[in-house]
């Protein structure tokens, strides 16, 4: 009993130690109530069964079962089962230090009993064991999925950024010579896509110190759409046309609108990248009954910079469509009709929304 309450003392106080020491302490513990029974059997010396006797008796055969909860939860899987049998079997064999260990029906019956007993231990500890692996599961789960998050939150912000000050810088070459004026103005365009790229750097910096739920959501949505196209327009020679209904905002999830702002944002940097010549581009972003449809088109084919027709955009879009199908809508990308690319995206909203008022053109 000593060694047995000892031993699950040791490990219970030091629980957030290395639990590679719970195979030692159990088995340890174990043989030594093992090698007990065996002695007093070997010597037909059977204990009194008087109240102490047996109080002490069922301590150490508690004690037992708190070591097997404990090895099964925490030992390395190759460790439990050498581990517990020695404990098991002292539960179950410790009932024939009161009498003569005769095979008797009711002698095999109790040490049943008490089998049974280590393996609800045994249970238990597996019962234990799974939520600790589903916890630990769910806290990696947790960090990939911030991980995700921040480099898509580097591919679609800051890559859109720095695609817009490279698109300005190249025309600014041109520019400067004949008209410095003009040149200067790029420069200020240079610079204010230059800030909006900290400013996605300082986002996803905060990000990474933030463990709550907001953390792992963008702060853009539908009501930043205007502004981000504005920029577009800036630094780009193609005729821009855009319809986006802001007032959607109010009755679009946010997730929703964040993902929508993500979609965006990809469609216009894979414009800059694989469709350089094009010259018109339409974005729409409106209601359509039950539906909220994101959609942007430019006549230009994508596959032309990549020589072979066919879309080389990197895993922007994969994860786009991951994103869209967890809120329950679809992305679809390819040829539009009459030439040209399209992005295109749709998710379900509430039937009781607001109605579809259109938007203004940007340009």
């Amino acid at each position: 009993m000593a060694v047995t309450v000892t031993a699950l003392s040791i490990l219970l106080v030091t629980r957030s130690r290395p639990a590679s020491r719970n195979p030692l302490f159990t088995a340890g513990a174990g043989s030594t109530s093992v090698a007990v029974t065996v002695c007093v059997v070997l010597l037909q010396r059977p204990a009194r069964a008087n109240p102490l006797t047996v109080g002490f008796a069922l301590l150490e055969v508690g004690a037992l079962a708190g070591l097997v909860v404990l090895a099964v939860r925490d030992a390395p899987a190759r460790l439990v089962f050498p581990t517990v049998v020695p404990a098991g079997v002292g539960m179950a064999t410790w009932i024939l230090r009161f009498g003569a260990p005769r095979l008797t029906a009711e002698t095999l019956a109790g040490c049943m009993s008490w089998g049974l007993g280590a393996a609800i231990a045994v249970g238990v500890g597996l019962y234990l064991r799974a939520l600790e692996n589903k916890r630990t599961s769910s806290v990696r789960d947790a960090r990939r999925a911030q991980r995700l998050r921040l480099a898509r939150d580097l591919h679609d912000f800051v890559a859109h950024d720095i695609s817009a000050m490279l698109a300005q810088a190249q025309a600014g070459q041109i520019v400067a010579e004949r008209d410095p004026v003009e040149a200067v103005a790029m420069f200020r365009q240079i610079e204010q896509a230059g800030l909006e790229a900290l400013t996605s750097l300082d986002r996803t910096v905060h990000m990474l110190g933030n463990d709550g739920p907001a953390a792992l959501v963008s702060q853009q949505g539908l009501r930043d759409l205007p502004a981000l196209v504005a920029r577009f327009v800036a630094s780009s020679t193609a005729l821009v046309t855009a319809h986006i209904d802001v007032e959607l905002d109010v009755v679009t999830p946010r997730e929703v609108g964040a993902t929508i702002y993500r979609i965006v944002v990809e469609a216009l940097t894979n414009v800059r990248r694989h469709a350089p010549r094009a010259q018109r581009v339409r974005i729409i972003v409106r209601r359509d009954g039950d539906l909220l449809e994101a959609s942007v088109v430019n006549d230009a084919c994508t596959g032309d910079a990549a020589g072979d027709g066919r879309w080389h955009g990197g895993s922007g879009l994969g994860a786009l469509a991951a994103a869209v199908e967890v809120l329950g809508g679809t992305l679809v990308a390819g040829a539009a009709r009459g030439g040209g690319w399209q992005l295109t995206a749709a998710f379900p909203l509430q039937s009781c929304g607001r109605p579809h008022r259109d938007g203004a053109s940007v340009r």
